[in-house]
């Protein structure tokens, strides 16, 4: 399969262009300097500039382009680009789909969103269905999404991709974690009664390869693990696999002051469920905590 891939340089897109090349297929990234390979198309979506000739030449389409969530301390500027680098990308992809002859337009979307689409869910378990939440992440969230709906309109089937929270030692939720706990100051966030929509590395890649293929699934799918936990049941575990204690609770004040407007984001409770991926059939290879923290802490 010829793939066409916007955010290929993350920590999820790299990981996505190693598996799907391992697999045979052929990744053409795009990127927003100069292309330094045969492999690179140049874009930019902040002025909606791309070149349709390179949508038309892919089978598939992957849009995994957007500012890290946690990667700086919130302000006002810093939400404006969270929310630009989503929307502009999506736009741009999605437009250009549209604009091609209806036999040249690639056979699938696979679009990137979050489970902050449901906003705060408290002890709620969640599905595909539920409406977007409250809050600067489900604002996001419902923006990014309509954008990609020009491709959809054109007959394109284009799959959301509701990602949680993807655990791999280098990158995500875990790698901020790992060097307080292993100095034995780790704990939980705030209460700690939050719910946390984990999922494996290895399911999160196998989860987008499976939407690639199956051409009856479209629209959102929950990318989330089979069995949410809280914020505590989390740290417990990982304090038993490092083999640490976890007794320094970070209060919410604390991280109001160290991450700004994200500490809201970070303190919600979202139980998410995979509806669209049970229903489908898809297998996991890390259903429960224990064995997808151990997968992200040798992997």
């Amino acid at each position: 399969m010829r793939i066409l891939m916007a955010g290929a340089s993350g920590f999820l897109g790299t990981r996505l262009v190693d598996c799907l090349t391992a697999d045979g297929h052929q990744v053409t990234r795009l990127v927003r300097r100069p292309p330094r390979t045969p492999v690179e198309r140049q874009w930019n979506p902040s002025a909606a500039q791309l070149d349709p000739q390179c949508v038309a030449d892919a089978d598939a389409v992957v849009n995994l382009a957007g500012a890290g969530v946690g990667d700086k301390r919130w302000n006002d500027e810093y939400r404006k680009v969270i929310r630009t680098s989503r929307v502009d990308s999506t736009t741009t992809l999605a437009i250009t789909i549209a604009g091609l002859p209806a036999a040249d337009r690639p056979a699938v979307l696979l679009n990137s969103s979050a489970v902050g689409w449901y906003g705060n869910t408290g002890d709620r378990a969640v599905t595909e269905e539920a409406p977007a939440g409250e809050g600067f992440l489900a604002d996001v969230c419902r923006v990014w999404e309509a954008a990609s709906r020009p491709a959809e309109d054109a007959g394109v089937r284009v799959v959301r991709l509701r990602t949680g929270l993807p655990l791999h030692r280098d990158g995500g939720l875990l790698k901020p974690q790992l060097l307080p706990f292993r100095l034995g100051v780790g704990g939980k966030l705030g209460n700690g009664r939050q719910w946390l929509p984990w999922i494996s590395m290895r399911d999160w890649l196998d989860a987008a390869k499976f939407l690639l293929a199956r051409d009856d699934v479209a629209g959102p799918v929950n990318v989330v693990g089979p069995a949410p936990v809280t914020n505590a049941e989390f740290t417990r575990e990982l304090a038993r696999q490092l083999h640490r204690p976890a007794i320094m609770p970070i209060p919410a004040v604390a991280l109001k002051v160290a991450l700004g407007g994200f500490a809201q984001e970070a303190l919600t409770s979202t139980r998410v469920l995979p509806g669209v991926l049970d229903k489908a059939g898809f297998s996991w290879a890390h259903p429960d905590l224990p064995g997808a923290l151990r997968a992200a802490l040798t992997g």
